[in-house]
């Protein structure tokens, strides 16, 4: 779970917009959370809050909004954003998917492979508005 969190905070940093230290928070204490509800996810260490204070619908513009919509895709279903949620909460992304779920894992290897890998992974050139199982990378 940390490698798929990682790569969608990475992504988000380098292709939304560069996230100082203060706009990033992961794990927080469950006490006054309601613990069925998405907010209760960082509790559990499956969520990120990316711009926390910033959840309300509209905080992104809609180039943004398709950026997001890309690093999902990329997370193959394992993520969630806030953003599709009533209420809608965009600066939470959640591992979408239980810890036993064969997804979870394939994914986060895929992306420890892709991090590893010289001209691959979160920070490369993409093109939001390529088809799915295409290359995205530009230039290639």
């Amino acid at each position: 779970m940390e490698a798929t969190l990682l790569h969608v905070v990475r992504r988000y940093h380098y292709e939304v917009e560069q996230l100082p230290r203060v706009d990033l928070a992961g794990w927080q204490r469950i006490d006054g959370l309601e613990k069925d509800k998405p907010e209760s996810n960082p509790a559990s260490g499956t969520a990120v809050r990316i711009r926390p204070g910033a959840g309300a619908s509209g905080s992104l513009f809609p180039l943004q909004v398709l950026t997001v919509r890309d690093i999902l895709a990329d997370c193959e279903g394992v993520v969630r954003w806030g953003g599709d949620d009533d209420p809608v909460d965009e600066s939470l992304f959640s591992i979408d998917r239980g810890p036993d779920d064969a997804s979870v894992r394939g994914l986060a290897d895929r992306l420890r492979l892709a991090e590893a890998t010289p001209g691959e992974g979160a920070g490369v050139t993409v093109d939001v508005l390529a088809r799915p199982g295409a290359t995205a990378r530009s230039g290639l």
